[in-house]
């Protein structure tokens, strides 16, 4: 990781691929990610984690299976909302957006339990950003 200031906008129009997190930094064990998504994620939870998104450009919905029911929370951009460990969830974005995530290094991005993983979402821990998976 560097240890020089990061520009969100440069490092996001280094890449196109959606539902693919690249990592901009890391603070002690935790993994600074950015992504472009549109479309569905899976529905997916994360065990043992919580997950911090911050909708840095477009809206971004994250759709909860609760213990009291679905529910569906919207996102605009600036806003911030942390998906508690355990909690099945299930980001969406209709017409695009950019987000930051801050989550523990090696977290996979289809959680520990998961729907099958189709093509088009990247199941990954993270990819360095200008490292070989970005475009």
């Amino acid at each position: 990781m560097t240890s020089e200031s990061i520009n969100l906008t440069t490092a996001l129009s280094a890449f196109d691929a959606l539902w693919s997190p690249r990592i901009v930094t890391r603070v002690n064990d935790y993994d600074v990610r950015i992504a472009k998504v549109a479309g569905e994620h899976i529905w997916h939870a994360h065990d043992d984690t919580d997950e911090f998104f911050l909708v840095l450009d477009g809206e971004l919905r994250i759709a909860l299976r609760e213990e009291g029911g679905e529910r569906t929370v919207t996102l605009p951009a600036g806003s911030v909302f942390v998906v508690p460990r355990g909690v099945e969830h299930k980001p969406s974005s209709q017409a695009g957006a950019a987000i930051l995530m801050f989550e523990p290094t090696g977290t996979p991005t289809v959680g520990d339990r998961h729907e099958p993983v189709p093509a088009r979402i990247d199941n990954t821990t993270g990819h360095v950003l200008g490292g070989p998976a970005s475009g």
